[in-house]
């Protein structure tokens, strides 16, 4: 299994990060390895979706559970990597909030060859979106 964690400080209130990092329709504004979704069912808090990655456009199946304003934990049960990614915010001070993605996954097939690789790209990706999290956030 791979393990990466990424966190960052956000100068903004929790509601605020909370309606960014939520709106899982937004996700490829933000994460650019996500290139679409389709979600395929939705009930309450959980969505069931397929994901297109940026690598070499492969399809993910996702399970996404909600946990109003708390996390949200992706589960991948299929495509070129399977395990979890999980997201939480927590308030940090007045008007801060801090995000945490944790992603716990082993890559399936001929992408464990590449897994230095990959994990590299996830971990700067993931830093990426959370930086343009942040910066939208503040403007919006």
């Amino acid at each position: 299994m791979v393990v990466i964690r990424v966190s960052r400080n956000i100068a903004a209130s929790m509601d605020r990060v909370w309606n960014i990092v939520a709106d899982m329709d937004r996700e490829p504004e933000f994460w650019h390895g996500i290139k679409s979704i389709k979600n395929s069912n939705k009930k309450g808090n959980i969505i069931e979706r397929e994901v297109v990655i940026a690598f070499r456009n492969s399809i993910c199946k996702e399970v996404v559970t909600i946990d109003p304003k708390k996390s949200i934990y992706i589960k991948i049960t299929g495509g070129p990597m399977k395990g979890t990614k999980n997201i939480t915010i927590n308030v940090i001070g007045n008007n801060k909030t801090r995000v945490d993605v944790e992603w716990n996954i082993k890559f399936v097939g001929f992408f464990g060859v590449f897994a230095g690789m990959i994990k590299k790209h996830i971990s700067e990706g993931t830093e990426d979106a959370l930086d343009r999290i942040s910066k939208t956030v503040v403007v919006e």
